[in-house]
């Protein structure tokens, strides 16, 4: 059995994918151990409490330093004992002992085609808004581990997304999360999970 914990910071939408997909049995030998979010009001957390998972808020803004949150932060996460650490729309810069501790076992989802509009900057509508700026006919999302870099670690999974004539950066978010983030995040946490077997 592959123990999960999800880490997010808002709606959880990714989240709601992978709960679905365990539920449903596209995610096989997998547990959601816990939920840990940076945000008290992330719909994420409810999401977590509807489906009977352990729910963590872990915010930054309740300790003095940073030292002391990324200390509870990693306290949470060794209590729950994970196999994977799921990054789902996390806006939070992991510890580097976290990275250390849990290397190769961490994996994010990234809302574009990496190398293309990834890196420090780039996160939820501004990967979609460069994208558009820039002119491209095909986005997509990545799968990939997590390393000491933003969005440099070894790729995973990636699916292409068309991008459409006439695209809001909100449409073309919607779009990328149907079409690729919600089928290839829960595809790899399956084949990280079989290949434990």
């Amino acid at each position: 059995m592959l123990n999960i914990v999800v880490c997010v910071s808002g709606g959880g939408t990714n989240l709601q994918a992978i709960i679905d997909g365990v539920a449903e049995g596209r995610i096989r030998n997998t547990k959601i151990v816990g939920v840990i979010s940076n945000n008290a009001g992330a719909y994420a957390l409810t999401r977590a409490k509807d489906a009977g998972i352990p729910a963590f808020c872990i915010s930054p803004k309740k300790f003095e330093n940073r030292e002391n949150f990324n200390q509870a932060f990693l306290a949470q996460l060794e209590a729950l004992a994970p196999d994977l650490i799921v990054l789902a729309g996390f806006l939070v810069i992991l510890p580097e002992k976290m990275i250390e501790v849990y290397r190769n076992r961490i994996i994010n989802i990234h809302p574009s085609l990496i190398p293309s509009f990834c890196g420090t900057g780039y996160y939820g509508l501004k990967v979609h808004e460069a994208a558009l700026t820039r002119g491209v006919k095909v986005t997509g999302a990545t799968v990939h581990y997590v390393d000491e870099g933003t969005d440099t670690g070894r790729i995973i999974m990636q699916k292409a997304v068309e991008v459409l004539e006439g695209d809001t950066p909100e449409v073309l978010q919607r779009r990328v999360m149907e079409q690729a983030e919600w089928v290839i995040l829960p595809k790899a946490i399956d084949e990280i999970a079989s290949s434990r077997e």
